[in-house]
């Protein structure tokens, strides 16, 4: 496994895609390398995001195409940069530009603002052709179809079984609400707050129509496999919003699905990068032994600078 090709990858596709949009990546800095590469261009006060999945076009269209749909209404997001013809594919990567947010680190944005943005977004029209959240296991199950020797031949077997378990009670679920706008990976780590005070909700990766109460899910999630969400904040997430998800019976069946669906940029990377092969066996094995206890960890940061600054 070597994270280094990886990187090299990531660092010519990021020269390709500046001289091709004439913005010169001389300088830039990584940010992170995950499900996306992130390299910031100090210079340019830019950040470049460049999807890990090769099937990322359509979705990171939409999520440019949304986020300045949303800023044009003054809702509070990150926004795309204006550099023209993006996104684009270079060497089978989807590559777009964001204006670069240099957040403050306190006071943190609380689970209460995310509520409080969560409530504004479900409540917005939902812009015109953007998709409908029909299959959150659609990209994992696509990962574990071509993984190789990043998984094991029983843990493909026990995920693939699992996944067409958890589509079927996807497609038999009621949702207490009716489908709105959503981010689809709504939680505290992808709050940043600005200079002004304001915050914003960074990473549109996942926007989609669909039912809110995914959006609701994610806070949950964060709270049971990281314990990076307490109890009371909880309680304030859901105060702010207006309704708590808790008090429906298949809060626990969406996290199931989520703790899936977040395994496939370990599945894609995890035969380049040490981190994501150690962490992806061992979330498979917790899947697998029913152990909810077992505390799962989140790709380290690259920079110091990745700190304060998510897109």
């Amino acid at each position: 496994m070597a994270s280094s090709n990886l990187l090299g990858r990531m660092r010519a596709v990021l020269d390709e895609a500046g001289k091709r949009l004439n913005v010169p990546a001389a300088g830039a800095e990584l940010l992170r390398l995950h499900s996306n590469a992130l390299f910031v261009l100090p210079g340019k006060k830019l950040v470049v995001r460049i999807a890990t999945n090769p099937d990322a076009l359509r979705r990171v269209a939409a999520s440019v195409r949304v986020t300045q749909w949303l800023a044009e209404r003054s809702f509070p997001c990150v926004v795309p940069a204006e550099v023209g013809g993006q996104p684009l594919v270079v060497h089978g990567h989807v590559v777009s530009f964001w204006q670069y947010v240099e957040a403050e680190p306190t006071p943190v944005p609380g689970a209460g603002e995310m509520g409080e943005i969560l409530r504004r977004l479900h409540a917005q029209a939902s812009p015109v052709g953007v998709d409908r959240l029909t299959d959150p296991l659609g990209s994992v199950a696509r990962a574990v179809e071509t993984a190789c020797e990043a998984v094991s031949r029983e843990h493909r077997d026990w995920l693939a079984h699992r996944i067409a378990a958890l589509r079927r009670t996807w497609d038999e679920l009621e949702f207490p609400h009716p489908p709105s706008l959503i981010h689809g990976d709504a939680h505290p780590n992808n709050l940043m707050r600005e200079s002004s005070g304001r915050v914003i909700l960074g990473d549109w990766d996942h926007v989609a129509v669909g039912p809110r109460e995914w959006d609701l899910m994610q806070i949950h999630y964060m709270h049971r496999r990281f314990g990076r969400v307490s109890t009371a904040q909880l309680d304030e997430f859901a105060h702010a919003y207006g309704w708590d998800i808790r008090e429906w019976s298949c809060l626990d069946l969406l996290v199931a699905i989520r703790e899936l669906s977040g395994l496939s940029p370990y599945i894609r990377t995890a035969s380049a990068k040490d981190f994501s092969w150690e962490e992806l066996a061992r979330r498979v094995d917790s899947l697998r032994k029913c152990d909810s206890a077992v505390r799962w960890s989140p790709p380290p940061a690259e920079t110091a600078r990745s700190q304060s600054t998510r897109l």
